[in-house]
This record gives structure tokens, C-alpha cells and sequence, in this order.
């Protein structure tokens, strides 16, 4: 819807094929969930190269831009008519194609799930947790200005003003949003005073964009805590739970399993269980930004055979199929 809604504040206005530019462009990052398995890792890793500056913003949008002019030519070359009276305009083309594939990596990057901006040159993450990976009030908002304004254009009538109205509101709201997540992350930073705390996320829930549920590290373990400019601010805190990914088992699990070594390469805050049953051992491993240890939502596990004590010598280690 970002790259619609810039269509219809007035952009698609520009060049034949512009809107389809600026849609395709907003989504084309997201081409990297089809290569979860190629063998560069900046492309296996979702939100990696195609959502940085290189991949995503320099490289992609001029072979989108070429894609859409040869389907242009091949338009005009089966004599079917138009039915916009825009002329082609390659410049505008190109340009709306970078536009449209720059909004995607800073609207992802506004979400706790970061972005490798700089990817393939840098494995860092970058987040600005101002958004809901799903906000209702940026959904609902671009709806309601796309739906409008398609609707006035129909009728003849002036239909790129509440499109431009809406971004201008959408931008308020994140810059909003941004400066509650500032104070989030000074509170938490005051609070712990000389304590060494690192990887702060604040995370807005799905409706209640104004509050935050704070995660961040502290020495080894992860603390918990929600922010509420409305209700008092800071607090309360929860224990520091361990990371436990020094545990012999779970490094075991790594090296034995690829599907957990693929997870760690995402993963900014993992944390791990070990239930031990019996002869076998079943290591879990999430995020700790998405709850902790095996009731993560993004968690995966694998099962460990173990010997002594009664178990067989002979183990098969292998990852289970599901």
C-alpha cells in the first residue's frame, strides 16, 4: 500500500507503467524469500542483501525499470490500445522504480525484526522500533486514502490531495512513534546506570502503538519491561532470564543441525531451552524479542540422542524431519 499510496498522491502520474513501478518496487525486496537456500548467505537470510542500500535500493529498481519498459514495448508492439493516455517516460520510470523499492527496507527497518542495511559489506541489524510489523492505523489509514481517492478519480474529481494528506499524517505518526521509543529506550538506560545493557528493543503491540515492551540484555541473560508515556512510564521489571546458548548441549545442537545455524544467522537476541528426557535431549532456540526460549513464535528445535547413563554409545544426531 506505500507504494500505491504514493501512486495516488500523484506520482503514477508521471510515466506509463509508473504505478506499477512504485507497487512492484515496494514489494521487489521481498523476492529473498525464494532463495531461502542459496549459498550466499546475504541472499539466504530474509531482509539481508535485497533490503539494503546495494541489493534492495541501487541494484534491484533498474531491472525492475527495464522489466516494465520491454513489457511496454511488447505492449505497443501487439497494437492494443491503452488505457491511460500517459506517454512512456524511462527517467520517470526508473525513478519511481527506486522510490518505491526504498520505502520497503525503512518501513521494515521501523519494525523490531531489523533490516542488514548494509549488506553484503555488513551482517549488522538495523531497527528503529516504531512500527507493529502489522500496524492497524498505517493499514487502515492507507486504505482509507487509496480507497477515497480512487474512487474521486473515477468520478473526474480532484483525487491526490488525501493521499498526500495521509503520508503527510503517516509521517507525523512515525516520527511520533520514533520519539516514544527514544524515551523507552533512555528509560531503560537510566535505569540500569552503570549496569552494561545492550540490543534495547521496544516493541509497540499490535493496537496500543503508544506503549512498548521493552527486551534487552544484560550480561549474558534478557530482561523484560513495558513502557507507557500514559500510565507512568517504566515498569515493572521482570527477572533476567539466561541466554543458556552456552550450554554444552545446545552447542552441540548447532553444529549438528543446519536449520539452527541458518535461525542464529537471523536471530539478534537468541535464547535457549534443554529438556532433557530419557536418552534424548530436545534443545529449543528462539528470539527472545518474540518470547522467551521454546515459547518464542520464530522458535525451532531440534532432538539430541545422548549417551551414558544407561543410553546407547551409538547415536543417530541427525535433525528431526519436522
Amino acid at each position: 500500500m506505500a507504494g500505491w499510496a504514493l501512486g495516488q498522491a500523484g506520482l503514477k502520474a508521471k510515466t506509463r507503467k509508473g504505478l506499477a513501478a512504485l507497487i512492484l518496487g515496494a514489494n521487489m525486496p521481498d523476492i529473498d524469500v525464494f532463495f531461502g537456500n542459496a549459498p550466499w548467505d546475504p541472499l539466504a537470510i530474509h531482509r539481508g542483501f535485497t533490503h539494503g542500500i546495494v541489493g534492495g535500493v541501487l541494484v534491484m529498481p533498474p531491472i525492475l525499470a527495464g522489466l516494465l519498459w520491454l513489457l511496454d514495448r511488447w505492449h505497443l508492439r501487439s497494437g492494443k490500445p491503452f488505457k491511460s493516455r500517459l506517454e512512456m517516460h524511462f527517467g520517470w520510470l526508473l525513478a519511481l522504480s527506486y522510490i518505491g523499492a526504498a520505502t520497503h527496507p525503512l518501513l521494515d527497518m521501523l519494525t523490531t525484526y531489523s533490516v542488514q542495511l548494509l549488506s553484503p559489506f555488513s551482517n549488522r541489524w538495523y531497527h528503529a522500533d516504531g512500527l507493529f510489523i502489522i500496524d492497524i492505523w498505517v493499514w487502515l489509514l492507507l486504505a482509507v486514502c487509496i480507497g477515497v481517492s480512487k474512487q474521486r478519480e473515477k468520478k473526474g474529481k480532484e483525487w491526490r490531495r488525501l493521499p498526500q494528506a495521509g503520508i503527510a499524517i503517516l509521517l507525523a505518526y512515525v516520527g511520533l512513534n520514533l520519539l516514544i521509543t527514544q524515551k523507552a529506550d533512555a528509560a531503560v538506560r537510566t535505569w540500569a546506570g552503570d549496569r552494561r545493557v545492550d540490543a534495547i528493543f521496544a516493541s509497540p503491540p499490535p493496537v496500543l502503538s503508544w506503549q512498548r515492551d521493552l527486551v534487552w540484555r544484560e550480561d549474558g541473560c534478557y530482561r523484560r519491561s513495558r513502557f507507557d508515556p500514559i500510565r507512568g512510564g517504566f515498569g515493572p521489571l521482570g527477572e533476567c532470564k539466561p541466554s543458556n546458548m552456552s550450554d554444552p548441549l545446545v552447542r552441540e545442537a548447532i553444529a549438528r543441525d543446519p536449520r539452527l545455524q541458518k535461525f542464529l544467522k537471523w536471530s539478534i537476541l537468541p535464547q535457549a531451552d534443554v529438556i532433557k528426557d530419557g536418552c534424548t535431549a530436545r534443545v529449543t532456540i528462539g528470539d527472545a524479542r518474540y518470547g522467551e526460549g521454546r515459547r518464542s513464535r520464530l522458535a525451532r528445535e531440534t532432538l539430541l540422542r545422548l549417551a551414558g547413563g544407561g543410553c546407547p554409545r551409538t547415536l543417530d544426531n541427525s535433525p528431526p524431519n519436522s
